[in-house]
C-alpha cells in the first residue's frame, strides 16, 4: 500500500526552551545532553511512513532539516512564512499536482512514533471517505481539538480555546481527539487549496520574546469545506497515545527519548 507523504518540518519549536534549531532535527537517543545525539527525529518519521514519494516542508533552520535528509530522495517545499498548518498545506501546493499518487499522508514533523499500521489504516479508509483524521483518547484533554462525530463521521473539530467554554455535558461528550495526522484524496485536497487560502484567522504568536498577531491558516478547516460540499470525513483512533505523542517542550523531548529507549530495548527483546 503506497502513498504520498507530506511531513511539516517548518515551525520554530519556540516552546523548547534553550534551543533554537529546527525541533525535527532532535534525538531520540540523547548523547551528552538531550540536545545532541543520535536518530533525529525526521529519520524516524520518515522511516514509519509508507513507501511513496515524500515532501518536507520547511522554513525555520530548513538547512539543518535538508542536511540529514538529502539522500533520501525528499522533495522540499518552502514555507514563506510560519503561516500555520494550512500553510504549510498550501506551500506543498507544487508537490501535490507533481506526485501521481492519489492517496496522502499529512503529518506533523514533530511525531515519530505513528505506527505504519496505522498509517495503513489511514489510507485503507480512503476508500470511503475524502478526508481521514487519526484521533486518540488521552488522559489529559487540555490543547487538544475535539472531534465531533455523528453517524461516524466528523462534523467539526472544536478547538480547545473553544470547547473549554462549553457546558460540562456537552465537554463530556467529546471522547476523540485530533492527534493532526491525516488521510486523504490528493485530489480532493487540490481542489480545497484554493478555499483554504481564503480563510485566514488571527492568532497570537510569540516571536523573539514578543507577542504579535499573525495570519495563520488552520488544516482543521478542510473538516468543515469538505462537510459543506456533503463528503464524508472519516476518523480511526490510535490504539495508544503514547503513538501520537507530539514534542512541543524540553519536557516532551525527554519523555519521548526515555519512550524511544524503552521501544528499542522491547525489539532487541524480541
Amino acid at each position: 500500500m503506497e502513498a504520498a507523504s507530506i511531513i511539516f518540518a517548518a515551525g520554530f519549536g519556540s516552546r523548547i526552551k534553550n534551543f533554537s534549531g529546527n525541533k525535527t532535527t532532535l534525538p531520540l537517543k540523547p548523547g551528552t545532553n538531550p540536545f545532541e545525539g543520535e536518530c533525529p527525529i525526521i529519520l524516524e518519521i520518515i522511516r514509519n511512513l509508507p513507501r511513496g514519494p515524500k515532501a518536507l516542508v520547511v522554513h525555520h533552520r530548513k538547512d539543518e532539516v535538508i542536511k540529514i535528509t538529502h539522500d533520501m530522495d525528499i522533495f522540499y517545499c518552502h514555507q514563506p512564512v510560519p503561516d500555520g498548518t494550512g500553510g504549510a498545506l498550501i506551500a506543498a501546493r507544487d508537490f501535490l499536482e507533481k506526485t501521481d499518487q492519489n492517496n496522502l499522508i499529512i503529518t506533523m514533523g514533530d511525531v515519530p512514533f505513528v505506527r505504519e499500521t496505522t498509517y495503513r489504516k489511514l489510507i485503507g479508509r480512503l476508500g470511503d471517505q475524502d478526508l481521514v483524521i487519526l484521533g486518540f483518547e488521552p488522559r489529559d484533554r487540555a490543547q487538544y481539538g475535539a472531534l465531533e462525530i455523528e453517524n461516524n463521521s466528523v462534523k467539526k473539530i472544536h478547538e480547545w480555546r473553544y470547547w473549554k467554554g462549553y457546558p460540562l455535558e456537552r465537554q463530556n461528550g467529546l471522547k476523540i481527539f485530533n492527534s493532526g495526522i491525516y488521510a486523504a484524496r490528493r485530489s480532493v485536497v487540490i481542489e480545497y487549496l484554493d478555499k483554504l487560502e481564503q480563510k485566514p484567522h488571527e492568532v497570537e504568536k510569540e516571536r523573539n520574546g514578543r507577542t504579535m498577531v499573525v495570519k495563520e491558516y488552520f488544516i482543521t478547516d478542510l473538516v468543515e469545506l469538505i462537510n459543506n460540499d456533503r463528503n464524508e470525513v472519516g476518523f480511526v483512533v490510535a490504539e495508544d497515545e503514547n503513538e501520537v505523542r507530539g514534542i512541543d517542550t524540553f519536557e516532551d523531548l525527554i519523555l519521548a527519548q526515555g519512550l524511544f529507549a524503552r521501544m528499542r530495548n522491547q525489539q532487541d527483546l524480541e
